[in-house]
């Protein structure tokens, strides 16, 4: 027996769904504008995690350029049925405004590792897709109705719609099978059949500290569904004490021996202003069907730290040590570009052992970015690297990258100054305000390779350098990380649905391409 102990996958892993194949447990979350697309994550005992793949990884199966920051890839849905494994997600071309353009596809593969096919298009009228496959071997499309409206509420219910395996297309009409609750914002639907009912689990109150998971059932598909009476299923939303909030966005799953287990989006805030730098994480609970309805085992309808397993034989809650060399003929799987693959602007044998990165667009590019990053999971940790670059010109940088998107972030780099020659410096952006907090930056003419060096306990974050890779000085101010974070974004009453990345990246404003060449990366969780 031991201990799950959540979140269960830490940092960026947002809107889980679950799925049992025999004795394996697979967990989809989203990556949003991140690539490649969609995160898949595969587990013997629930309690032990390990990032396998990423379905969605060539061009022909995702292209976001131009995808505005948290648009990308949304709520991915993982099934299988029939020797097929099934994964449904949305590629969201407009995040902000009156309207949203949510296009839902399907991919399919025969091995989770793949290949996946190239995608099936489905509907674009609303976003988190979801696919239900029936006992009678009918397949069902549930999807949240976006309604622009503004007399009506724009999360106007859950959608559902019959899909041909034969045709690879949505057939019959769609039929509006549910509005929601009284919380609203509903969303995430996922269906499920259980003791001769259909059972419609739905995200609702938004995705941050109203969130709430809510459930409904009826005996025939397309309802009408009678609302549990205790709904939430599971929430935070009445306890700001609680260490795991913004619980919610769900999906379950059925162990071989006959228990069942949930899990669910959460965040963790480190600040009494409620900020969750580490992004919206993956936890795990125990529930069990009581009376007819879908209950927390242990307690009451909030999410718990620490999950029994029975069937774990040791807890959960390693530490973390990543270390790229690049050394191999790909980079580890636990990096991601921005957007599309990094292709041509990016090179593991031009110098052997080293990465070697094309200097791209700004970091304010929604289109060609030359950044590889590993998503921020820890509130302590450090992360560093070692780089030889060596500019001519003031529009051609390279560094380290403290990254949320392409307007918040924190970027340790080198450039060229014409009175100072190669400099070090810092640049800050906090919500499109750029600022240099030290000024032209710090001449290190001569020096060939530079190491950085980025540390983050909690709130705070110091960059560091050095020349011998011993003796680091700190370079700049102590930076606020809370800037780096979906909740930062309500001081200007906007939203954002990301993460915390850490990377290596390089600009040529110019159009010349010049070049940095990377020796490794590495992120290391600290000590609390």
């Amino acid at each position: 027996m031991a201990y799950a102990i959540n979140p269960i996958l830490r940092g960026f892993n947002p809107d889980p769904s679950i799925l049992r194949v025999g004795e394996d447990y697979y967990i989809a979350t989203s990556t949003f504008e991140w690539f490649p697309g969609v995160q898949i994550h595969h587990s013997k005992d629930l309690v032990h995690w390990e990032l396998i793949c990423h379905p969605l990884d060539r061009l022909s199966q995702l292209n976001m350029i131009g995808n505005p920051s948290s648009g990308g890839v949304w709520a991915p849905c993982l099934s299988y049925c029939d020797g097929t494994y099934y994964l449904i997600f949305t590629d969201v071309k407009t995040v902000f405004g009156m309207f949203k353009d949510t296009h839902n596809y399907l991919v399919t593969a025969k091995d989770i590792m793949g290949p996946w096919s190239d995608p099936i298009y489905l509907n674009s009228s609303g976003f988190d897709p979801s696919l239900f496959h029936d006992s009678d071997g009918r397949k069902w499309l549930v999807n949240m109705l976006m309604d622009y409206r503004p007399w009506n509420n724009d999360f106007g219910g859950i959608v559902l719609q019959e899909y041909s395996d034969k045709e690879q297309k949505l057939i019959g009409e769609a039929k509006l099978v549910f509005k929601g609750t009284h919380i609203g914002c509903t969303e995430g639907p996922h269906l499920y059949k259980h003791n001769g009912y259909y059972y419609l689990l739905v995200a609702e109150g938004g995705t941050s500290y109203e969130h709430a998971e809510s459930m409904a059932r009826s005996k025939n598909i397309d309802g009408p569904y009678e609302i549990d009476p205790k709904t939430p299923i599971i929430t935070s939303r009445y306890n700001e004490k609680l260490p795991i909030q913004k619980s919610g966005h769900a999906s379950i799953v059925e162990t071989p021996e006959g228990d069942w287990y949930m899990v669910h989006l959460c965040g963790r805030p480190v600040n009494k202003e409620k900020m969750c730098i580490l992004g919206r994480e993956t936890c795990i609970q125990a529930v069990e069907w009581r009376d007819g309805w879908l209950r927390m085992k242990h307690t009451d309808n909030t999410p718990q730290e620490k999950v029994n397993i029975p069937s774990a034989s040791h807890d959960g809650g390693e530490l973390i040590d990543f270390v790229e060399d690049f050394n191999k003929d790909k980079w580890s799987i636990h990096l991601q570009s921005l957007r599309v693959p990094l292709g041509s602007s990016a090179s593991l044998t031009e110098r052997p052992g080293y990465f070697r990165l094309y200097g791209g667009e700004s970091m304010s590019s929604c289109h060609h970015q030359s950044l590889l990053a590993h998503r921020q999971q820890h509130f302590h940790f450090t992360a560093d690297t070692l780089i030889e670059f060596n500019p001519n010109s003031f529009q051609q940088m390279a560094g380290l990258i403290y990254y949320y998107d392409n307007v918040s972030y924190y970027y340790l780099y080198i450039s060229y100054d014409e009175e100072t020659g190669k400099t070090l410096n810092l640049l800050s952006s906090v919500l499109g305000k750029v600022s240099c907090p030290i000024g032209r930056g710090v001449s290190i003419d001569k020096a060939t390779q530079i190491y950085l060096k980025l540390t983050c306990s909690a709130e705070e974050a110091q960059f560091s350098y050095s020349l011998d890779g011993k003796n680091f000085k700190n370079i700049g101010p102590i930076l606020d990380a809370t800037v780096l974070s979906d909740d930062y974004y309500t001081k200007i009453d906007e939203y954002r649905f990301t993460g915390a990345f850490i990377g290596i990246c390089c600009q040529d404003l110019s159009g010349q391409r010049k070049y940095a060449d990377f020796d490794y990366l590495k992120y290391k969780e600290l000590e609390e």
